[in-house]
């Protein structure tokens, strides 16, 4: 891709670009980033984006026109497929495919766990709890051998499960205690990822002060 240039067009705190972003800095591809300002979008965002939601990736070529691609799993896909690196995806079909299941699986826990962390109130918080907590249990008993989800060599459902494990280190142990106690598996993995640089710096240094933010602005139960 010498001839490629790239733009992550993202907001800081969307949990969808930050697999992208992730899963540029595993390649080790450079790319700038634009962040939008999703209360007041500006119109070259909106002619950009068919849904008005981050996160793009303008393709820019130089013996073409340029692209935009949206939906944050087709960004991933399309930088798997034509950047070089350690691929994030196993060579067989069928392993592969068994991981686009997990992904799937992982945005479907990425909107219980942020149910919880932006109730308003005890019913819904608990109700959230349960159902994110179940599905780290399923978790809890498919993962075998980490630290990563597949074993030793990080992954894409890693890029996917990174973001989402990210708020709980924020909001810290009295949280977080309990929902991943008696989980050792899934407390390893995500103790893994924390550490892992391209998920360090698919954030921006101030992120946890911004989240923090988020939940006071939307009166929370967790703000408090």
């Amino acid at each position: 891709m010498a001839d490629t240039s790239l733009t992550l067009i993202s907001h800081p705190l969307c949990p969808f670009v930050q697999r992208a972003a992730i899963v540029l800095l595993e390649k080790g591809v450079p790319f700038d980033r634009i962040d939008v300002d999703l209360t007041a979008k500006p119109d070259w965002f909106l002619a950009l984006s068919p849904t008005g939601k981050v996160p793009l990736l303008k393709v820019s070529q130089a013996d073409g026109p340029d692209a935009v691609l949206f939906e944050s799993m087709v960004i991933c896909e399309y930088l798997e497929e034509s950047l070089g690196g350690v691929g994030l995806y196993p060579v067989d079909a069928l392993s592969r495919a068994r991981l686009r299941g997990w992904i799937e699986f992982g945005t479907a826990t990425l909107a219980d766990a942020w149910h919880f962390l932006n109730a308003k109130d005890h019913p819904t918080a608990d109700a959230k709890q349960a159902a994110f907590r179940d599905r780290l249990q399923r978790l809890e008993a498919v993962l075998v051998e980490g630290p990563y989800f597949s074993g030793a060599a990080f992954g894409m459902v890693d890029a996917v499960f990174a973001p989402l494990f990210r708020y709980f280190d924020i909001l810290g142990p009295t949280v977080s205690q309990p929902i991943f106690e008696d989980l050792p598996r899934v407390t390893t993995w995500r103790t893994a990822l924390a550490g892992r640089q391209s998920v360090v710096a698919a954030v921006a240094g101030d992120y946890a002060e911004r989240f923090q933010q988020h939940l006071r602005q939307h009166q929370a139960l967790l703000a408090n």
